[in-house]
Formats: C-alpha cells, structure tokens, sequence
C-alpha cells in the first residue's frame, strides 16, 4: 500500500531520525554484491560517517583510509588481515585502524553496520590497534546503577582509542535516568525492541531498523515500551579535547 507521503523520518537541525521506509541504497567504491543505506556522514556536518551494508553471499566491502568498526548484525562475514582470517556472526565486530589493509566478504546473506572516522591523533599517544571480537564475550554493567538498563563497552577506553561503540539494552520500562545534552555527537541503530526517544524537543516512537543521528548537545532521553527489551548500538567521539586541532 502507498504510503501516500507519510514516514516517522525526521531532519531537523540538530538530529535526524531515519525509518526503514526512507532508506535508499547505493553502492561504495569497491563494493561487490552488496548495497549501502547511508545514514549519515559529514555531508550533513557529522565528523563521521555510519551506514549499513547488505550483503548477498561472496559479497565484498570496499576499501577506506579511515579507521572502520563493524558490527555484524545478521549472517556471517570473514575478515582478512595480514594473511589471517576471522570468522564474524552475529555480534561479532571488528575494529580496524586507519591505513590498516583489510578484506571483508560475507559467507551469506548478511547485515552489517559500519562506522569510519578519520583519526585524531594525540602526539605521545601509541595507535590503537587490531580488534577482532564478540559482544557475547564483553561483560555488561548497569547504567547509573540501574540493573535494567544494562551497557556493554566494545571498544576499550583508553585515550589511543578516539571513539566509543556500545551496546545497550532496556528491559520493558526503563528508561535514561534524565535528559542529556553533551558534547559529544552520537550515530545509533535500533537493534531490537521499540521505545520513544525525545531528540531537541521532538518525541519520537523508534523500533528495530531504525537510525538515529545526535549532533552535540543535541537534548536527548530514551525509554523503552513494548513487552520485550530493547537494545541499540551506539557510536560516540571520546578521549578528546573539545578544542581539538584549532590551533592548527
């Protein structure tokens, strides 16, 4: 049925709310059988640029010079780096250095969400390194000391990382303890379950498959509704100066 110029999708100047409906696909340089929903990046202002990859069996990302994390969302990928192979599922992710030769091709139909951010380098600061890994194996703890709202950190915190990826799960009726407004700007993907996010001062209902992106200070709250958690994956820039390179 025509959806006769209806969408929950939302653009204003300090988010964006994108639905399954409003996605179109594209293809990257390098890409084969495989298509991109590009949600945001910094055609928009975003000092990053997140998408989601649909992959047919065999088929392969591109290339970047940025540094890359993915997050296999369902299906399988293989991952090549230095002559060694590693085998993603669901959960799986992997993070990837800038300037770091890799290979991804998926083993069957897959669904992957990928960040890449171009790298603040610290001077003194070693480069972050290689992780291959599974959200199953990252121990969660409670936000604020609310055990029902739980937090797993994916990448670790240390100041040669500049940005984080977390998962975080609601159980039914949790909800963010207040409104945050914060410098730093956040890329988030729905993975399961539904709930209402207040961005600026709109309120929206959100569920599985849907994309939400939080410029800086964007006033934000999130609470979970429905009968079964909800859990999104969230990317934020961490472990820098606001001031950045200014000086430059």
């Amino acid at each position: 049925m025509h959806n006769l110029g209806q969408t929950r999708s939302s653009h204003q100047r300090n988010h964006l709310l994108l639905t399954p409906d409003t996605f179109v696909r594209t293809t990257l340089p390098g890409m084969k059988n495989a298509f991109a929903n590009v949600h945001v990046g910094p055609a928009l202002g975003a000092a990053f640029t997140e998408y989601t990859v649909e992959f047919e069996p065999k088929g392969e990302l591109g290339p970047t010079a940025a540094q890359r994390f993915i997050y296999v969302m369902d299906g399988a990928v293989t991952l090549e780096v230095k002559g060694k192979r590693h085998e993603l599922g669901a959960r799986g992710y992997a993070y990837l250095p800038e300037d770091f030769p890799h290979k991804i091709a998926a083993k069957q139909k897959s669904s992957v969400a990928v960040v890449e951010k171009f790298y603040e380098q610290i001077d003194k600061i070693q480069l972050p390194r290689l992780i291959v890994s599974s959200e199953d194996s990252i121990s969660s703890h409670a936000l604020d000391g609310d055990s029902d709202l739980q937090v797993k950190c994916l990448l670790p915190d240390e100041p040669h990382f500049d940005f984080a990826v977390n998962t975080m799960v609601y159980q039914p009726g949790a909800a963010l303890r207040m409104v945050e407004m914060h410098v730093m700007e956040h890329g988030l993907i729905m993975l399961e379950g539904s709930g209402i996010y207040r961005l600026g001062d709109s309120w929206y209902p959100v569920t599985a498959g849907d994309f939400i992106w939080m410029a800086p200070w964007c006033p934000q709250w999130f609470g979970a509704i429905g009968k079964v958690p909800a859990k999104y994956l969230i990317y934020k820039n961490w472990n820098r100066h606001p001031l950045g390179d200014a000086k430059k």
